[in-house]
């Protein structure tokens, strides 16, 4: 049930809400220029405000007739809620970050004036340490040969506690209008300032009120721009006999233009230099790739602004120009998202800023590798038309094309690894990638690939790894010491070395990744074997003397009970590694590709070759021979040029001449 109570509180909140309600009337020849008009006048947008039609307007006919909009026009009562919550909040936090700021030291000053017939003061109190004003000063400055009645005990109130920066009444004088002030009034033919100019008063004359100037300006009919504090300084220190302004038009404010903003470096000149975390320079880290990947935003088109319009003193609306739009200039490889304003790359590479328009490039062009480009990392296909230099490394998702030589270099990808000469890894030199490579010759260099490692020449004290095959098709063609694996099939023209020395070792019939990590875990699982002897016979030895003394001291007995935690723990890992080792036995076991090395030229003495785990050391020099695995041997037969891998073409851009 609703009470009377309720109600009054009720109108009373709706009163205080509608106090604060703000009306202003306009006309102009549109709607919109109302609406304009009036958010002008009362500081704030068009989407904030609500208006009531007075009169409606009418465009008229032919030029004929025609009648302007009437309306009256407030803000929405929420938003100035808002507004007052706001400022409340701000006045709050301004009060804090003033009391943590440091207070400025400032006198306090005070201002004695004569208007009509009244002698008045302003007072504004000192800050921090700075000196309070004079009462006495003060007072003596009101005495004068005309005053007649002095409020001192107001005087020395005002004095102490300042006068809230208002001019307040503390006496008389005897005013003889005569010598009062004048003041002239002009307002500028383009209605854009009004300005005053005071004569000073003579004798006992009044000096000029701020009611005298709003009043001078209402017959004007000025009734914008007005500013109050020009008029309470001109109060404060009068300047007489020259023009003094106290009141300019509201200019418009023209909308900004639409502009791209760009989330990327349009000017390659500031692209700049990687420094280590130390602040030294790394010149193999130049920095001069920009990679995007695919959905990523690249740039957004800021919208254009429309004008706020301004008004003339007079009160006529100054239109404002609206901002200009403009288009998003598209390259190659980018789109428009759905809110059609922000650039996404379609693919991924690197993001350049081509003729004006936004374009992402898919392969990446360098005459060399070496300090003029530093490292490279790029989120496409990497096309080098010289050599890699030692040192410098290459990291691409796409594929990498090398039209020279690389030497001791890390060459990373996710597609195809092509160089058109040899490798030089120097026994440091890694080249990993899940596609193919493809060289003129390998020596010294680790390469791991998901596929095949093709080779025109040779492969020299290498680690090479494939998941399926190592092919070597050349007039040479041959595997000289070294660690190989495939998967399928290794596949040459000669294996090993006449002399023996340098040892050569070539496994296929297994997968390769399962088989490193069978031996990484092995390895693994025997170093912890050796520590769990190890806790077992130190808990052996605690349990004994606990049973032969009864109790432990603290110490003892708090690394028994560590011992067993870390038996415990590696008993734990030992079975999930022990479960691992298992499926990569059963997997390499159910391997239904049996594995072939393939050889039409001679497989030297000292050479070993194993076949899904079955060993055939070469004794004695062989030619045109198959080692294949049978019934648990690895066995020897034919060459059989039919299993010399045809299949695999060489990849676009590449020549083997």
């Amino acid at each position: 049930m609703v009470t009377l109570d309720q109600l009054r509180l009720d109108m009373e909140k709706r009163l205080a809400i509608d106090k604060e309600i703000h009306v202003v009337e306009v006309q102009a020849d549109t709607l919109e220029d109302c609406l304009a008009d009036a958010a002008v006048q009362l500081e704030t947008n068009v989407q904030n405000l609500e208006y009531e039609v007075v009169e409606k307007g009418f465009s008229g006919m032919l030029g004929l007739l025609k009648k302007p909009w009437h309306l009256k026009v407030y803000e929405n009562p929420e938003i100035i809620q808002q507004k007052k919550k706001s400022a409340d909040e701000a006045i709050f936090s301004d009060s804090e970050m003033e009391e943590e700021n440091k207070i400025v030291d400032k006198d306090g000053i005070y201002y004695v004036h004569r208007f009509k017939s009244r002698i008045c003061i302003k007072v504004i109190l000192p800050v921090g340490r700075g000196k309070p004003v004079n009462y006495k000063m003060i007072l003596e400055d009101c005495r004068r040969g005309d005053t007649t009645s002095l409020e001192e005990g107001d005087i020395k109130k005002y004095a102490e506690k300042g006068t809230d920066g208002e001019y307040k009444e503390v006496g008389l004088y005897n005013h003889e209008p005569a010598g009062d002030a004048v003041m002239a009034l002009d307002v500028a033919d383009d209605e854009m300032q009004a300005t005053i100019t005071v004569s000073p008063p003579s004798g006992s004359g009044s000096e000029i009120t701020k009611d005298q100037i709003l009043a001078a300006l209402k017959t004007q009919n000025v009734v914008a721009g007005i500013s109050d504090e020009k008029i309470e300084a001109f109060l404060d220190n009068p300047v007489y006999d020259m023009p003094y302004v106290v009141a300019e038009a509201v200019l418009p404010v023209h909308g900004r233009d639409a502009y791209i903003a760009y989330n990327f470096e349009t000017d390659r000149t500031k692209l700049r230099i990687k420094e280590t975390e130390n602040g030294q320079v790394d010149f193999k880290e130049l920095n001069l790739i920009q990679n995007v990947v695919e959905g990523q935003p690249l740039a957004q088109k800021m919208l254009p602004q429309r004008g706020k319009g301004g008004k003339t003193i007079m009160g006529k609306y100054l239109e404002a120009k609206n901002g200009k739009d403009i288009n998003i200039q598209l390259g190659q490889n980018v789109r428009l998202d759905s809110d059609g304003r922000t650039v996404v790359a379609e693919k991924s590479g690197q993001v350049m800023l081509v003729n004006g328009k936004i374009t992402v490039e898919e392969v990446y062009e360098v005459p060399g590798v070496n300090i003029k480009t530093g490292n490279i990392n790029f989120m496409g296909t990497v096309i080098c038309r010289g050599s890699v230099e030692d040192g410098y490394n290459i990291k691409a998702t796409g594929n990498v094309e090398i039209y020279g030589s690389v030497g001791n270099c890390q060459i990373e990808a996710e597609g195809d690894i092509v160089i058109s000469q040899g490798v030089m890894g120097r026994d440091e030199g890694k080249i990993t990638t899940p596609r193919s490579v493809w060289a003129r010759f390998i020596q010294n260099e680790t390469v791991r690939a998901g596929e095949y490692v093709i080779v025109n020449d040779n492969i020299m004290n290498s680690n090479v790894t494939a998941q399926r095959k190592i092919i070597l098709k050349g007039k040479r063609a041959q595997i000289t010491g070294g660690h190989l694996f495939a998967t399928e099939e290794i596949s040459a023209k000669n294996i090993g070395s006449p002399g023996g020395g340098t040892e050569t070792v070539l496994e296929v019939g297994i997968d390769p990744q399962k088989k490193q990590r069978l031996i990484e875990l092995q390895e693994l699982q025997g170093d912890l074997m050796k520590e769990l002897e190890e806790v077992d016979l130190n808990i052996f030895t605690l349990e004994n003397q606990k049973k032969i003394r009864r109790s432990l001291p603290a110490d003892k007995e708090e690394s028994l009970a560590k011992l067993m935690q870390r038996k415990g723990e590696i008993t734990e890992q030992s079975n999930e590694w022990t479960e691992e080792i298992t499926q990569i036995q059963q997997r390499l076991a159910e391997l239904k590709v049996v594995g072939k090395v393939n050889v039409s030229g001679t497989v030297y003495a000292g050479t070993k070759i194993f076949v899904r785990d079955e060993k055939d050391e070469v004794k004695s020099d062989c030619k045109a021979v198959c080692f294949y695995y049978e019934n648990g041997f690895v066995r020897r037969g034919k060459f059989d040029p039919t299993q010399v891998t045809a299949d695999v073409e060489l990849p676009d851009g590449y020549s083997s001449n």
